[in-house]
C-alpha cells in the first residue's frame, strides 16, 4: 500500500505494517491535537500497527490514541497494548482500563509487559496469575491475541517460553530489542529470535534506537538502523515517532527497504562493535532506569505483607 510494506503476524492470519508506531512517544508530544494529526498521518501513509501500554505516561498515551482513532481510524489499524498486572485481579482491571482509554470494545493484541525477572513467568502462569485474566478476557471477546514483552535478558524470554510450553500455552507474539547493538551483547536476535521462528511466534522488534542512546553513538545512519532490524525475520519494527520528520524517516525506510546482504550486515556490526561493548548503549539491559515495574511495583498488583 503506497510506500508501506506488510508482513504476516506469525500464525494469526493478520498482516501488519513493517513499521509500528511506538506508544510511549504519543504521550510526550506537546498537545493532543498534534498527537491526533501525527497518528492519522501515519495511518493515512500505511502504518497499521499501533503500540501502546497501560502505564505509558500514566495512561496519557492510551487516552490520546483513543481520541486520535475516532472517525473511522480505529478500523484501519491493529491495536496492541500491554499491561503490568501479574495477578488475575490487577491484569483484568488494567485490561478494562485500557479498553476504556482506547475507546474500543476489543484489543487486537494484549501483551504481558516487562518480563524482566526470572520469577515473572511463574507468577503470570500461577492459578490466580495474569494469564488467567488474559484467557478470560479473550473468551469474553475483549482481546484477540496474546503476547509478552521484555528488554532485560534473552534468558528470561526463553524461560517465559518454557513455562508457557509447560502450561500448554502458545504465545502469538513476543516483543524484544532488535537493533544494531543487540548482536554484540546478551543478544535477543541470536538467542530468542530463532526459537520464535521455529515455534511460529511473531517477533516484534523494538528499541531500534535504544531511546536516544544508540542514535547518540552516531555509528551509522538511522535508516540503516531501521533496515538492519527489518532485514531480520520480524513481523514489525516498532519505533518511536513524535514529529512529522521522524514519521517521514520511518516511511522512507519502508519505501527504500531491501534486505541487507551478509556483507552489509557485517559492515554495520563492525561499525557498532566498540560502542556496543558491555551494553554501553543498551541501558535497558544494564541499568534499572527503563524498568518501570521495578520503580512502580504496585503496578504489578502485589499487596504488601505486614512484617511480623
Amino acid at each position: 500500500k503506497g510506500d508501506m510494506l506488510y508482513r504476516p503476524l506469525g500464525t494469526t492470519g493478520q498482516m501488519v505494517s513493517i513499521i509500528g508506531m511506538g506508544g510511549f512517544h504519543l504521550g510526550k508530544i506537546a498537545t493532543e491535537e498534534e498527537t491526533t494529526t501525527l497518528m492519522r498521518s501515519a495511518i493515512d501513509r500505511g502504518i497499521t500497527f499501533m503500540d501502546n501500554s497501560w502505564d505509558y505516561n500514566l495512561g496519557t498515551s492510551e487516552l490520546r490514541a483513543g481520541k486520535a482513532l475516532k472517525d473511522g481510524y480505529r478500523d484501519k489499524i491493529f491495536q496492541m497494548t500491554k499491561v503490568d498486572g501479574r495477578t488475575k485481579k490487577s491484569a483484568m482491571r488494567q485490561i478494562e482500563e485500557s479498553l476504556t482509554r482506547l475507546q474500543t470494545d476489543r484489543l487486537d493484541l494484549v501483551q504481558h509487559h516487562e518480563i524482566i525477572r526470572m520469577e515473572d513467568p511463574d507468577q503470570i502462569f500461577s492459578e490466580n496469575g495474569a494469564m488467567a485474566a488474559f484467557l478470560e478476557a479473550k473468551k469474553q471477546g475483549k482481546l484477540r491475541f496474546i503476547g509478552f514483552t521484555g528488554h532485560k535478558d534473552p534468558l528470561i524470554h526463553l524461560r517465559m517460553l518454557q513455562v508457557a510450553e509447560a502450561n500448554d500455552f502458545h504465545f502469538d507474539t513476543v516483543q524484544m530489542p532488535i537493533n544494531v547493538m543487540d548482536a554484540h551483547y546478551r543478544s535477543f536476535a541470536a538467542q530468542v529470535l530463532p526459537v520464535l521462528v521455529q515455534q511460529k511466534i511473531a517477533p516484534l522488534a523494538m528499541k531500534t534506537f535504544g531511546a536516544h542512546y544508540i542514535l547518540d553513538t552516531k555509528t551509522c545512519d538511522p535508516i540503516d538502523m531501521l533496515h538492519f532490524s527489518m532485514s531480520l525475520p520480524v513481523s514489525v519494527v516498532i519505533t518511536g515517532i513524535d514529529k512529522p520528520e521522524i514519521l517521514d524517516q520511518a516511511i522512507q525506510a519502508a519505501k527504500t527497504f531491501k534486505p541487507l546482504s551478509k556483507d552489509q550486515v557485517a559492515a554495520l556490526l563492525a561499525k557498532t562493535k566498540v560502542a556496543a561493548a558491555k551494553g554501553a548503549s543498551e541501558l535497558y539491559k544494564t541499568t534499572w532506569q527503563f524498568d518501570s515495574t521495578a520503580q512502580n511495583p504496585e503496578w504489578m498488583g502485589y499487596e504488601k505483607k505486614q512484617s511480623t
